[in-house]
This record gives C-alpha cells, structure tokens and sequence, in this order.
C-alpha cells in the first residue's frame, strides 16, 4: 500500500529528522590516516606490496613493517617467513621476529608502540610509521603527531557531544581489545587496565558536570550556599591578646 510503512522504519526515519546532525555526526568514527603528508609520499615510494588504507589496521600485523624494513636490510628479511593475516598468532611470530633484528641492528622503538600497535590502539600505529621513517630516513617530521598517552580513545571522546560519549562498559571494550587480554592472560594485570579505564571514565563524568552542571540538575552544597564572612573578631582578639600579655610581662 502507498504511504505504509513498518513502525520500525517510522521510528528511525522520525529519529533522523529530529536529529539529522547528531546522527552524521557520530554514528561513526573519523577514519583518517593521521600521517603526514611527506611520510605518506615516502610509503608511496616504496611500491609496498598493498597501500595502507586502514593504518591501525594494515600495520598491526607487522607485515608491512618488514616490507619497509626490506627495502634498507634486504639480508636480514627474507618475506616467505612473515604471513599476512590478522590472527594473534601471526601477528607475534611477525613481530618477534622484527624485535629480533632490532635488537641485531641496535634499532631503538618502544615497546609500549609496538604493543599498542599488535592490539589496533588509538594513535599507536601512526606514531608507530613516523618513528621508522625518522629511523630510516634520518629525516625530522616538521608536523608531528600528537597521540593521547596510553593509546585511549580520549581525543574522539574529546569531540563527541556529551550525550554520545561512552558509557563505562563501552570504555572498557574500546580501550582494552580481546587480543590484548589473549596476549597477556594474567588476570591482575587486565583487572588493573580495567580499574584504570574506569578510572579515567569516572573523572571524565566529574569534569562534564563540573562544566555543565545544569544538564545533571547538580545542586549547590550547604558549604557553597554559605554566605562567608571575614573572621574579623579575631583580628579585633589580637590586640587584646597582645595588652595582656605585655602586662604579664610587666
């Protein structure tokens, strides 16, 4: 029938129109590569097996890595012995057989990139790229990346309004993977990730009251509402206090 629509489609079709900017807005995030520009044209120039389109993704595996690697010590990486895949697994035999030559070749990169890297962190790859291209090409990067510490989602959180950011749970499941939990199973040490990112979450909730305290209907303490006045009777003591005590001394 003309006009007749489920409710399901109703209900989001009315959803969009009330908020059709709120719905583009964040329904997805950014994917943007967050390279520069001159270590892109040098990816570009390495005719690398695939282009990175997904850098936390194409670069977690460590293929690519050895790839860039190869075109400086094509002795030292033989590309039979690295796979292509996106098990955890592959990932860690790619990547100790990289750490192995770093440590050959006395090449410094922290280990917390690289683990952030393995497990498709916030920021971690892209830091991740520009540190090899300083290493291997001896050149300084005029704009350089800015990553939140630890690799969190903050900086997107950051442009969210504050009705679409995450809720605990949802903090929790973007900021620690599945392969980081698979990778180290000590349960302290993930329970410790976990208390930390409610941590942060907590704070976060703390801040956006304290900047909006009408949305949470926050009301004044008893301490705020307070009219304070100076202590002037104790300035009034002081002399006082000063008379007897030069008469005691007398």
């Amino acid at each position: 029938m003309q006009g007749f629509c489920s409710p399901n489609k109703c209900e989001a079709a009315h959803r969009f129109c009330r908020y059709p900017l709120l719905e583009m807005a964040y329904s997805q995030s950014p994917k943007k590569a967050g390279i520069p520009r001159e270590v892109l044209k040098w990816l570009q120039s390495l005719d690398l097996t695939f282009f990175p389109k997904n850098v936390r993704r194409d670069f977690s595996n460590g293929y690519l890595v050895a790839e860039i690697f190869s075109w400086y010590f094509p002795g030292d990486f033989h590309m039979h012995s690295y796979e292509n895949g996106a098990s955890l697994p592959a990932k860690q035999s790619n990547w100790s057989q990289i750490e192995k030559f770093l440590v050959k070749q006395n090449i410094s990169l922290m280990k917390e990139i690289i683990d952030g890297t393995i497990h498709c962190k916030p920021g971690a790859a892209e830091l991740l790229v520009q540190e090899i291209y300083t290493i291997l090409t001896n050149r300084r990067i005029q704009t350089i990346q800015q990553v939140e510490q630890g690799f969190t989602d903050k900086a997107y959180q950051d442009q969210l309004p504050m009705v679409a950011r995450s809720t605990a749970s949802v903090a929790i499941k973007s900021n620690l993977s599945l392969s980081e939990v698979i990778a180290e199973p000590n349960v302290i040490a993930n329970q410790r990730k976990v208390l930390a990112i409610i941590h942060r979450h907590i704070e976060r909730r703390k801040e956006e009251r304290t900047q909006d305290p009408k949305r949470f209907n926050v009301k004044p303490t008893l301490g705020e509402q307070a009219v304070r006045l100076r202590p002037l009777l104790a300035h009034k003591s002081e002399p006082s206090l000063q008379m007897n005590t030069s008469q005691a001394a007398c």
